[in-house]
């Protein structure tokens, strides 16, 4: 019986959902890494060799990068944690990315998320670079569930 072939899925097919945010397309986007730092110990009674055990959890932010528009929605999402709203600005988002035909192929998953960083494009009057925006934003938890 043969193997179905698994192709690997493209980076430049993607979708990003954030809750009560529609943002039509992004030009890039970063998933971040999940690491953890070793914490060494030694108890006295032990070899003199050094245990390591696993530390906190520690999480990237996810970037967004997109082409200027005149849509407001994620400028506002950051303007609500610049105010002071943390309650309303925290949302869970996936970033999925596509398979040949369109379908989801990978999905991760980010809860409460926020943004905490926002920076507007450089403008230049000779040149014909598209205006890009970019939004870094921080979460307590990821999960790929697909």
């Amino acid at each position: 019986m043969a193997a179905t072939r698994k192709d690997p899925l493209r980076g430049f097919r993607f979708l990003v959902e954030i809750d009560g945010i529609v943002q039509a397309g992004f030009q890039e986007v970063t998933v971040p890494e999940s690491a953890q730092d070793p914490i060494e110990y030694r108890e006295g009674s032990d070899r003199p060799t050094v245990r390591k055990i696993p530390g906190l959890i520690k999480y990237g932010n996810v970037v967004l990068k997109w082409g200027t528009t005149d849509s407001l929605e994620l400028y506002n999402w950051r303007k609500l944690v610049e105010s002071g709203k943390m309650g309303e600005a925290r949302r869970n988002m996936s970033i999925i990315v596509l398979d040949e035909e369109g379908n989801e192929g990978a999905r991760w998953n980010f809860s409460d998320a926020w943004p905490t960083k926002y920076d507007a494009p450089d403008l230049k009057g000779t040149g014909n670079e598209m205006a890009i925006e970019t939004l870094e934003i921080a979460h307590e938890g990821m999960k790929r569930v697909r």
